[in-house]
């Protein structure tokens, strides 16, 4: 369809969690996950989303996109329903701070936000999400701890060993973990 029927924006109130894949000029594509609490996402009639941009990895490689090439594809997520819900469309970033404060979360108001032109929207089966078990615990692995710390001294100084390089990795982490609980 090229616009939003009902249950697509019920679907987007209800969801919090998206992946927003964008491509520049070249064809280089970026995924970016983008999540927040149930409707985060702004639906203005059947063909207007408004997505706002939080603090993040400081990464703009999608903004940088938008620039270059204004397509934009979605995929919205609902916890434990199977079905997704894709929507293609053309992007372009805003910054009115009338709809920044409108997107407020966390007493926050957005610090972008990327408007989405709707041009096809469709749900997708659930085949991928059953095979996947992505939504049932018992099929979880243990949590796995992410160190962005030993990423990044890993990559930026090859000639310091050891407890310096530990440390350093450790601090990275402590400052990453945080940036979690203060700046969300």
């Amino acid at each position: 369809m090229s616009t939003l029927i009902k249950k697509a924006i019920d679907f987007i109130t209800k969801s919090p969690f998206i992946v927003l894949s964008t491509a520049c000029r070249k064809g280089l594509i970026t995924c970016s996950p983008k999540g927040d609490a149930l409707g985060f996402v702004y639906v203005q009639g059947q063909k207007k989303l408004f997505i706002p941009d939080r603090p993040g990895n400081k990464l703009i490689d999608g903004h940088k996109n938008i620039i270059e090439n204004p397509n934009i594809g979605l995929i919205f997520f609902m916890p434990n329903i199977r079905e997704t819900l894709r929507i293609n469309g053309k992007a372009a970033l805003r910054n009115d701070p009338e709809l920044l404060n409108r997107l407020e979360a966390r007493r926050k108001p957005g610090s972008l936000v990327t408007k989405v032109t709707v041009e096809e929207s469709f749900f997708h089966c659930r085949k991928a999400l059953i095979r996947s078990n992505l939504w049932n615990p018992d099929s979880w692995q243990e949590p796995e701890k992410i160190s962005f710390g030993e990423m990044l001294v890993g990559t930026s100084d090859n000639k310091t060993k050891g407890l310096i390089k530990r440390a350093r990795a450790k601090l990275i982490d402590i400052a990453i973990e945080n940036d979690y609980k203060k700046n969300l």
